[in-house]
């Protein structure tokens, strides 16, 4: 028993060390991509020096690292598993009566570990630091608005309406949006008031709102009720839980928040009208990350644990790589399909990772029992 936990410590430091070092390595080649690209783009502008290029490549490592990490599982577990059977330590483990599940316990182990670490720990900071970096790439490299932008000018959101009934919504549309500071600032409003079971309660017309202070404050406004002529009221507030901050990373990239953050934004995406199948799909992608972590171990294990007597160790290898190069590519392309709508969110960030454990358990069983 003891020699097998001692064992068992050993070949997770291993496996260990060699995934670290090679996701290290991989995250170095493509940050030095990334800084040469910033600095293609940074080369027309006078007013951008090294110092905030390299900040902002800086600030994308840790997103690298996590895009990187199955890579670094699956590249790092071949030159661990491949070392350890050239050396015959497996072998002999092997001899001495313990079987490949046995010894792949650990590594298995420390795969599922740090996935964990990556999404709990590491998504957290790479998000606060993303965001960070779209700031100032926005700011200095950018020409575009930023990210309302995007939405052509005009905005469509659901709230809850609590100061006509309880249960009510109300929909807002803004036909020009413009950002200033911390306010949100719209042109040609309409607020559309509705009860629980979306019957129209009233309409409110306004040339001019701001969002500010945890309200829409509407400027020279008029209410319509049902089968009513428009009553002009003047000013009209009406409490929001929505902030600038909050309607601008509706727009933004999902990679800009915090896993902790996403259910919460998530609901508030729905409740306010906006599409959440890119932060959904984020979310769950981000969770499948340590069992696609494990995945990779075992796909790195059963190709490479072959022993090198029986030839064929190199196309063992590269059969390794390419069959975890596929299980990643059927991955991103599941991805395209959730954000297109033609898949929900938990399959297509889940079963990809699921399909791939499974044929690696089937290819571990056929290397250990056939």
């Amino acid at each position: 028993m003891g020699v097998a936990v001692t064992l068992s410590l050993y070949i997770a430091r291993l496996f260990t060390l060699s995934v670290l070092g090679m996701i290290a390595a991989l995250t170095g080649l493509v940050g030095l991509f990334d800084l040469i690209d910033l600095l293609r783009r940074a080369s027309t502008r006078e007013d951008v020096g090294f110092a905030l290029v390299a900040q902002i490549a800086a600030l994308h490592v840790p997103y690298y690292a996590i895009e990187i990490m199955p890579f670094g599982v699956l590249l790092g577990g071949i030159v661990c598993f491949w070392r350890l059977t050239r050396s015959s330590e497996l072998i002999v483990a092997r001899a001495a009566g313990i079987s490949a599940w046995q010894f792949l316990a650990a590594p298995l182990a420390s795969a599922m570990l740090l996935g964990i670490i990556f999404t709990g720990v590491i998504s957290p900071v790479s998000s606060a630091m993303y965001s960070r970096a779209e700031q100032l790439d926005r700011t200095w490299l950018r020409s575009t608005g930023g990210p309302l932008a995007t939405s052509g000018g005009q905005l469509w959101l659901r709230q809850l309406d609590h100061g006509l009934v309880p249960d009510g919504v109300a929909i807002v549309h803004a036909r020009q949006v413009r950002l200033e500071g911390k306010s949100l600032y719209v042109t040609g409003a309409s607020v559309f008031r509705l009860d629980g079971a979306d019957r129209l309660l009233s309409r409110i017309e306004s040339p001019r709102a701001a969002l500010e202070g945890g309200q829409w404050v509407l400027h020279d406004a008029s209410t319509i009720a049902p089968d009513s002529l428009p009553v002009h009221v003047g000013t009209i507030e009406l409490p929001t839980d929505l902030t600038v901050r909050r309607v601008q990373e509706s727009f933004a990239s999902p990679d800009t928040l915090s896993v902790w953050a996403l259910p919460g934004f998530i609901r508030l995406l729905d409740r306010s009208g906006f599409s959440s199948v890119r932060h959904r799909l984020h979310f769950q992608s981000l969770l499948a990350l340590p069992l696609l972590a494990s995945t990779m171990s075992l796909v790195a294990a059963g190709f490479s644990m072959r022993p090198a007597r029986r030839g064929g160790v190199a196309q063992m290898i590269g059969s390794g790589l390419v069959a975890g190069f596929a299980l990643f590519t059927v991955s991103k392309v599941a991805e395209q399909f959730g954000e297109s709508g033609a898949l929900p969110a938990i399959m297509a960030a889940w079963a990809p990772t699921g399909a791939g454990l499974l044929l690696a358990v089937a290819l571990l069983l056929h290397l250990e029992d056939g």
